[in-house]
């Protein structure tokens, strides 16, 4: 049967690429190539425990959970200490948003990148 298996890519436009990929590489620690790509190998980082999953999922036109209204995608980043890593961005000076929710998935947190982007971070829960 021809279907789509995953999710190939995740693509952004950016004003700046190079100092976007600085940002992300820096801030976020994602290995970004200067010239603005990372590939993820599950099969690097995944256990019995944590499996890895990417989860693709729709949201109203007016949801406010994206961010600003202009604001079409939002990354979701999979992270493995997501308090110390918003306590990490704050003393960087990154926008990093003052809620947090705790739910059956796991732990998360938002901040917004240099060009208004705002992205969530998921500390996952144990098993995903």
């Amino acid at each position: 049967m021809a279907r789509v298996t995953g999710i190939g890519g995740v693509f952004l436009r950016s004003r700046d690429p190079a100092r976007l990929a600085a940002w992300y590489r820096d801030n976020l620690g994602v290995p970004m190539s200067e010239k603005g790509t990372v590939t993820f190998h599950w099969l690097d980082t995944a256990t019995s425990e944590r499996p890895g999953t990417t989860t693709m999922a729709l949201f109203a036109q007016d949801t406010d959970y994206i961010g600003e209204p202009h604001q079409r995608t939002m990354l979701n980043l999979r992270v493995d200490d997501l308090p110390s890593l918003m306590a990490k961005l704050r003393a960087r000076g990154v926008e990093v948003l003052p809620d947090t929710e705790d739910s059956e998935f796991g732990r998360f947190g938002w901040c917004v990148d240099p060009e208004g982007n705002r992205i969530e971070l998921w500390e996952p829960a144990e098993g995903m």
